[in-house]
């Protein structure tokens, strides 16, 4: 038995013993987890320079999400730029940037979600191809897990949108990552993404490796604290790169079969992208799909909107205000935000 498969045993036998079962996210209620994406850390590829390239999210933005009563962002940044060299330390720079930010966000009461915005490759490789080796996925999160240990208020994502990997795959990967996490002491709630993109319309189908549905059932976490990450965009391909939002009906069906999955299985789930621009059957579309996250919180601990950032410019699906002004998705997004009193939603509980 080799290190890995010995790793998944012990991580199985662990949890029969923690739980009596292999269940998913602890069954606690939490504070909804509903925000923004913030965008800019992941910008520019992995060699430009920083404040050129790319860059980290305002305390103007972060001011901003909170005064809307966001209670979370999701905040995508560049596996490269933080580990240069796999199984390296973490670049102390990159890292240094990345604590201010979620310091800076803490002071604004916001939950932060750490995303290596990465789609299940470094460099151009992708995960389980030599030297991206699953082992090395692990050690990543193995030194970035540390460095948050026990802080309830950071999450953490364990890639953005795998793609171009096999479900069994990215499963060793995902699985190896967790260990890696809590084998270092970190107890924080991990979000689990789905290869295809973690789609919520792409999550029963049956593809080489099998489904994300069939594979990710196995899922094993130690601590009992992790939920997955489920995306799903509005508009004619899924993608969230057109002007309008014809499948919302279709993008609705999906996310419905996917709490369906969640709730039989005992799993929770977060909704971490979905957007559109501020066409009428968008922002119709937008309101939907978080009204139905929002009524269906026993499985979805909340939703992450795709996406404000100081560098958006024109970009049509930007959530970025203008001045002190809200984009009309933005507009349309703040009901959702709380509770109909407008206090802090509660999520979560068992789905079964």
């Amino acid at each position: 038995m080799n290190t890995l498969n010995a790793a998944l045993a012990t991580a199985s036998i662990l949890l029969l013993i923690l739980t009596g079962t292999i269940t998913a996210s602890s069954a606690q209620e939490r504070t909804c987890l509903r925000g923004v994406n913030i965008a800019g850390a992941e910008f520019g590829g992995y060699e430009g320079p920083y404040g050129q390239s790319y860059i980290y999210p305002s305390d103007a933005t972060l001011a901003w999400a909170a005064s809307r009563k966001m209670t979370v962002i999701r905040l995508p940044f560049r596996w490269e730029r933080l580990q240069p060299e796999l199984h390296a330390a973490l670049d102390p720079a990159e890292l240094a940037r990345l604590k201010k930010t979620v310091a800076n966000a803490k002071q604004h009461d916001l939950t932060i979600i750490l995303d290596p915005h990465n789609f299940a490759e470094y460099r151009d490789v992708k995960i389980g191809q030599e030297p991206v080796t699953v082992e090395a996925f692990a050690d990543f999160w193995r030194k970035l897990g540390s460095e948050f240990s026990g802080d309830p208020r950071v999450l953490y994502l364990l890639m953005n949108e795998p793609e171009g990997v096999i479900a069994t795959t990215w499963f060793k990967a995902a699985q190896a990552a967790i260990l890696a996490i809590r084998g270092v002491g970190a107890d924080n709630l991990v979000l689990v993404p789905g290869t295809i993109w973690t789609g919520a319309s792409h999550w029963f189908d049956d593809m080489p490796g099998g489904s994300n549905a069939d594979v990710f059932k196995g899922i094993a976490d130690p601590a009992n604290n992790f939920a997955f990450d489920i995306h799903q965009y509005l508009d004619t391909d899924f993608s969230g790169r057109n002007a309008t939002c014809p499948r919302t009906t279709d993008a609705l069906k999906a996310i419905e079969a996917v709490t369906i999955w969640m709730r039989q299985s005992g799993f929770h789930a977060h909704l971490g992208e979905f957007g559109g621009t501020g066409s009428p059957d968008c922002l119709d579309g937008l309101a939907k799909v978080a009204a139905y996250i929002n009524d269906e919180s026993d499985v979805w601990i909340g939703w992450t909107a795709w996406a404000a950032g100081d560098w958006w410019g024109d970009y049509a699906l930007s959530l970025q205000p203008r001045g002190i002004i809200d984009t009309p998705q933005m507009t349309v997004l703040k009901p959702y935000l709380t509770a109909s009193d407008g206090s802090s939603a509660v999520c979560g509980g068992a789905p079964n």
